[in-house]
């Protein structure tokens, strides 16, 4: 344990203790079968709602301190745990019970004429730090996912959370030991010290992977000083483009959903584009149910013009991802406008066009560089539930290893399994 104030250099020991300790565990948990990682998860999930009220008295401390730490309303409302809350966070657990265990799952294999037999076999990634803020329900999220796929974890969420996720991590330990899973395997920083995550990202001997989960600010600090490889998305810049032979109550319903229903969320959309050919008919039409929701229409000369109770969106105002209910509006010229205005301000995370045109849909897909493309759906559809994932460990706007929604395979490498009757190469 750490002392009150504690020095620099009992940060770097108490840091590297947490890697030694995941590391070790990690390689025994890449063994554990998967009915005992299943059994912790059950486990798990019945200690939550038998412990519900001390969860929830230690949410409540949370909650309080919340405005201290400038945290506004939406912020507050992901902070916030319930009792229906917390049953949702017990049955995604159970959920991914019922998932495929990814380890040791052959990805392909095949015999060579010299008899030797190659497979290409999943393996965990090994320890993961975890970084994340304001959601405690995220504490289990990630540790179910690591576990189940066979990683250690080291979780470190927000100060403004941190009773809520001890009170969460004690259900999570109690529960792996009484499964029986390595000491180690799923570990929680208690400490607020900021300079501790530090500590943690250059840990590259210990830790193979850091997953950020928060504002830009953290992300792109834990891009900065991490000394291992991050999986991680800086922005949720998503649009929804309506285009010209679109069915506008589809429309209408898509735009509202993807800024309204959870609008602090990283898939939900923050700019509508539309087509100029229709702009006449459809705006007017779309704005309306936005405003009838709350939302305040920030748009371009055109929009104002259409929507006298739209404000003047500026050029920030096409990067920004507001998180709230705010949307930036702009009439363009076809689909090539709409896609080249993407490209310049989106955040390659979740895109979605809204159109009868199967030609315009196929090149929206073609040319769109995101994370997901969604074609006549909601933007809040790019999620590791909705995708048969079950719960993600985050979105990746990334290229390499992982893009998109989080699961358990993305949480794993390959190797290759070489069986042989005695061949040598000549």
């Amino acid at each position: 344990m750490l002392s009150a104030t504690p020095t620099a250099a009992e940060l770097a020991e108490y840091a590297r203790t947490l890697g030694a300790r995941a590391r070790r565990a990690s390689q025994r948990l890449a063994v554990v079968p998967g009915a005992q990682k299943n059994a912790w998860l059950k486990r798990s999930a019945a200690l939550l709602r038998d412990r519900a009220s001390d969860i929830l008295d230690a949410n409540a401390r949370d909650v309080a301190a919340a405005p201290g730490y400038g945290l506004n309303a939406a912020a507050i409302d992901r902070l916030k745990l319930t009792v229906n809350r917390i049953e949702l966070i017990a049955r995604a657990l159970e959920e991914i019970v019922l998932l495929p265990d990814p380890v040791g799952e052959v990805v392909e294999g095949q015999i060579r004429p010299n008899g030797l037999e190659i497979r290409k076999v999943r393996v965990p990634l090994g320890v993961v730090f975890f970084i994340y803020e304001s959601r405690p329900n995220v504490t289990a999220d990630a540790a179910a996912l690591c576990v189940k796929s066979g990683n250690a974890v080291i979780l470190r969420g927000g100060k403004e959370a941190l009773h809520s996720n001890v009170a969460l991590y004690e259900v999570l330990r109690e529960a792996a030991r009484e499964t029986d899973l390595p000491e180690g395997a799923i570990q929680l920083v208690e400490s607020t010290e900021r300079s501790l995550v530090g500590e943690l990202l250059r840990l590259r001997d210990y830790i193979d992977v850091t997953i950020p989960r928060g504002g830009k600010s953290l992300i792109e600090r834990v891009v900065a000083e991490a000394t291992m490889p991050v999986i991680k998305h800086f922005d949720g810049v998503c649009h929804v483009y309506v285009d010209e032979s679109a069915d506008l109550v589809m429309a209408r319903a898509i735009i509202i959903n993807a800024k309204v229903q959870r609008p602090s969320v990283c898939n939900a959309a923050e700019c509508l584009l539309v087509h100029r050919a229709i702009a006449k008919t459809a705006l007017p039409y779309l704005a309306q149910g936005l405003l009838e929701q709350g939302v305040e229409l920030r748009g371009c000369s055109e929009t104002c013009a259409l929507v006298p109770q739209a404000k003047p969106a500026t050029e920030t105002d096409y990067r920004t991802e507001y998180g709230d209910l705010i949307l930036s509006v702009k009439v363009v010229d076809d689909l090539t406008a709409a896609i080249a205005h993407i490209g310049e301000y989106g955040s390659h995370h979740t895109d979605a066009i809204v159109t009868g045109d199967l030609a315009a849909a196929r090149r929206f897909i073609g040319e769109v560089d995101s994370a997901a493309v969604i074609v006549n759906a909601s933007t809040r559809f790019n999620d590791g539930g909705e995708f048969g994932l079950g719960a993600e460990i985050g979105i990746s706007t990334d290229k390499f290893h992982a893009r998109g929604p989080c699961g358990l395979r993305e949480l794993t490498s390959y190797k290759y399994v070489v069986f042989g009757t005695g061949q040598i190469r000549g």
